[in-house]
């Protein structure tokens, strides 16, 4: 892993981890958390966590 796919990673996983304290908060709901989670994904393309996150970025 390069240092941009890595870079790309970290700020995935750090945005996710806010989006899933909102979501535990009830301050989105699991609708939203999807909508963004697409979002996140699409905007920072991570290879190994669009793996796990079980999603198409296609």
């Amino acid at each position: 892993m390069n240092k941009s796919n890595f870079m790309a990673e970290k700020r995935y996983l750090l945005c996710i981890g806010m989006l899933r304290k909102m979501l535990e908060l009830e301050i989105i709901t699991e609708d939203e958390y999807d909508e963004i989670d697409t979002i996140l994904l699409n905007k920072y393309k991570p290879s190994l966590s669009a793996l796990l996150s079980g999603k198409d970025l296609i």
